[in-house]
């Protein structure tokens, strides 16, 4: 009997060996998917976790970070929760759960994070669009630019999309993506030159001043020192005689751009990447007997085209 079950013993350990196997291959997304179906939640999660520590594919990661932040929500654990659905959302700003698949509990907490983060996506998307544009790397330009004003349209953004700054990255953003896409385009069939026709540019009057407006004429005043005054580039492909302007802008009392007026047109298209870059300096404003106030400053653009 002894001699019988000390040659059983082997058999027994080799079948809970392939039974271990076969449960450890079953690891997969899908498996976690159905686990989480099935309202098994620390068992989706901790499996989750486990497949997150291995070398898997961008789109079975971005799967995995989803549906932890779906445990998490379902277990409780809001902080982690959250944390959990800004990686999705870092990772991929356009990802929404569905209507058809997910509670609104799940579908209000991604709302409320997406709100929050996107006006911050949307500025690093400008940032890596603009390193890309002015390396001259203008494909990833362009596709950098679509997807910061695809984002930029997305509903969760709001009213912000239509207020500073995110405006005036808009109006950035579409005049940079329009000189990238000229760019990378295969250049035109040589035509004969037709000088274009004259149009004279109507600038908008300036409303009313509310309080009183310092310029360089008040000895009494300190002037404003700027913080970031930055103009783009002036390209060729614009023309190679741009004219001379004049940018006026106004600095209020917390040292941002209040206003800003271009006298005399370099280039239209020029000039309204210009006046959208001024909105976005930065000063430490003007003060009168250490009093912040509001400062009119003229700043001349002379654009010198070399050989």
């Amino acid at each position: 009997m002894i001699r019988q079950m000390t040659r059983l013993v082997p058999v027994f350990v080799v079948l809970v060996l392939m039974a271990t196997m076969v449960v450890a291959a079953d690891e997969s997304l899908a498996t976690a998917r159905e686990l989480y179906a099935a309202a098994a939640y620390e068992d989706a999660l901790l499996m989750l976790n486990r497949l997150r520590a291995t070398d898997v594919p961008a789109a079975d990661r971005r799967g995995i970070d989803q549906y932890r932040a779906f445990c998490l929500l379902a277990l409780g654990r809001a902080s982690e929760a959250e944390r959990a659905i800004e990686a999705v959302v870092s990772a991929e700003p356009t990802y929404q759960p569905s209507d058809v698949d997910m509670s609104p509990r799940v579908r209000t907490a991604f709302s409320d994070v997406r709100k929050r983060m996107l006006p911050g996506i949307i500025q690093d998307l400008y940032a890596r669009a603009k390193e890309a544009f002015d390396q001259k790397n203008f494909e990833v330009a362009t596709s950098t630019f679509k997807d910061m004003l695809n984002t930029l349209a997305d509903p969760a953004v709001g009213a912000a999309a239509t207020q500073p700054p995110l405006s005036d990255l808009r109006t950035l953003a579409v005049g940079f993506n329009e000189l990238s896409a000229a760019a990378i385009a295969p250049p035109p069939k040589p035509v004969v030159a037709v000088p274009p026709p004259v149009i004279a540019i109507k600038q908008p009057a300036p409303p009313p001043p509310v309080l009183r407006i310092y310029s360089s004429r008040d000895a009494d005043v300190q002037p404003p020192t700027k913080i970031r005054q930055d103009l783009p580039e002036y390209d060729k492909r614009l023309g190679t005689t741009p004219g001379r302007g004049t940018l006026e802008i106004v600095i209020d009392e917390n040292g941002n751009v209040e206003r800003a007026l271009m006298r005399g047109s370099v280039h239209p298209k020029f000039d309204e990447i210009a006046l959208a870059a001024a909105r976005t300096w930065r000063y430490k404003p003007a003060t009168l007997r250490g009093v912040p106030v509001k400062y009119s400053k003229a700043i001349a653009i002379v654009v010198k085209i070399g050989p």
